[in-house]
């Protein structure tokens, strides 16, 4: 094998083995952290740029609660079942400076928002054949009736929360 080859297959086992290291931990948690890296621009500006971090959230779909059947119906009650799905919303943590009008220096506003939960359940589907049971009368036959189709919604709950804020100083 080539030394420019050999090189090249380091290169991507290593870069196989710190993604999947990375991963570890941030599927553990729930949550990816995302950072902004604006050092760099600081730097070569000579100035204070703003902060910026986020957190996304990763998704976790549920067990769904399946068809329940119900007597007297040829189709079961919620043909089409909700997937419960819990998460979280993103999160965000930013610091930006604020030149002051009178005099050198600056403040700073800074906007807090934490993860918060977050749990969903999908649209699901209710619906009844347009036939009845088969009965006794009419030799066991079903007799027909008006199909009925029933859409469940999709239901969201969460509560969202966050801090703004000023200050002085670095």
């Amino acid at each position: 094998m080539k030394p420019t080859t050999r090189g090249t297959l380091a290169a991507v086992i290593t870069g196989v083995a710190a993604t999947v290291g990375a991963a570890a931990p941030a599927a553990a948690s729930g949550t990816v952290p995302v950072p902004v890296p604006l050092g760099g621009a600081s730097r070569s500006l000579g100035m204070e740029v703003p902060r910026v971090g986020a957190e996304l959230p990763l998704l976790k779909p549920g067990a769904p609660d399946g068809p329940r059947y119900v007597s007297g119906r040829l189709v079961p009650d919620r043909t089409l079942p909700q997937l419960p799905v819990s998460s979280g919303l993103p999160g965000l943590d930013a610091r930006a400076p604020l030149p002051r009008p009178l005099g050198d220096g600056f403040d700073h506003v800074d906007v807090d928002s934490p993860t918060g939960d977050l749990r969903a359940l999908t649209p699901g589907l209710s619906l009844d054949a347009p036939l009845t049971a088969p009965a006794g009368r009419d030799s066991g036959l079903p007799g027909a009736r008006i199909p009925q189709v029933g859409v469940l919604p999709p239901v969201v709950h969460t509560v969202a929360d966050g801090n703004v804020g000023t200050g002085p100083g670095r």
